[in-house]
């Protein structure tokens, strides 16, 4: 079995919606020469997730259905490559819009859309309706089927999502980002691949984009090997600043065969003593107003 190609579209946006639509359906042709199996975009490709530089109401008019024509070009060139796309986009909302990922699959079928849950709620994001669920689908790939799910962003720093994300089978989560990827988020990812033994591909714009670095990043969350006397680094890649299209390849065989035998994931958990984190009357330690995305 060949690798899971994933290409990690560290693009940045341009002025309109026509316009990355028309950049966005490029860089996913490119990324099949490159020799993709599955092209994921930075979050919010739509609007090049400008909410910080317009008034809330200008940006939330940007909001777009997940129906739309900017979409569902993604998923006719899907089939026409035979490569599975991830588009994120503003999406139209009752009571505000989503920060929303589609994923369509190598034939061009819609196999999820995901809205990120943990939005930044302590800034602008407060404005937007947060995601209800962490889906996870089949997604039928050159290489084969593989059990995919997503988180966005901020979504990451809450361990809850891949270990839900881990719990409904994912192998693979893709994973929209538009902020700074420094040490202490990438350490995130990293761990939260160690710990649920999932493969966690990040796409980021590029050093270009206000308040971003590039940095996009796949770690295959597989720590130890039989012939290894230690830990393995489990970062397959991680991009510069740069703009570019960064292909990251994912050894499906190697990541199952180490879920069935090691002890991380699901094995040995205790969730009967796990109450505390569903009951909504704890009081916190401390409550913090907020920070920089």
């Amino acid at each position: 079995m060949e690798p899971l190609k994933i290409a990690l579209l560290q693009i940045s946006p341009r002025e309109t919606l026509a316009e990355n639509l028309e950049k966005g359906l490029a860089s996913c042709r490119r990324a099949k020469e490159l020799g993709a199996d599955i092209a994921l975009f930075p979050e919010m490709w739509s609007n090049g997730y400008r909410i910080y530089d317009q008034p809330v109401e200008d940006w939330k008019a940007e909001a777009i259905p997940a129906d739309s024509p900017f979409t569902e070009a993604f998923g006719r060139l899907a089939a026409e490559l035979d490569m599975a796309i991830g588009v994120t986009l503003l999406e139209t909302w009752a009571g505000g819009p989503r920060n929303s990922l589609v994923l369509f699959d190598r034939f061009g079928e819609r196999k999820f859309l995901y809205a990120k849950v943990h939005t930044c709620d302590f800034d602008v994001e407060r404005n937007l309706t947060s995601g209800e669920d962490f889906p996870v689908t089949v997604l039928d790939t050159a290489q084969g089927p593989v059990k995919v799910g997503a988180m966005i962003c901020y979504d990451r720093e809450f361990p809850e999502s891949a270990r839900i994300l881990m719990l409904k089978g994912a192998e693979l989560i893709l994973v929209p980002n538009a902020c700074p990827m420094e040490i202490n988020r990438l350490s995130q990812l990293r761990a939260r691949a160690y710990e649920n033994m999932v493969a966690i591909a990040t796409c980021n714009y590029p050093g270009t984009v206000p308040d971003c670095n590039g940095g996009s990043s796949l770690f295959d969350g597989v720590a130890y090997l039989p012939e290894l006397s230690g830990s393995r680094d489990t970062c397959i890649l991680q991009a510069g600043e740069e703009e570019g299209i960064f292909i990251a390849a994912l050894d499906l065989e190697q990541l199952r065969a180490y879920r069935e035998r090691e002890v991380h994931g699901n094995a040995f958990r205790r969730p009967t003593k796990y109450a505390i984190l569903t009951d909504t009357q704890v009081e916190p330690p401390f409550v913090r107003k907020g920070r920089r995305k």
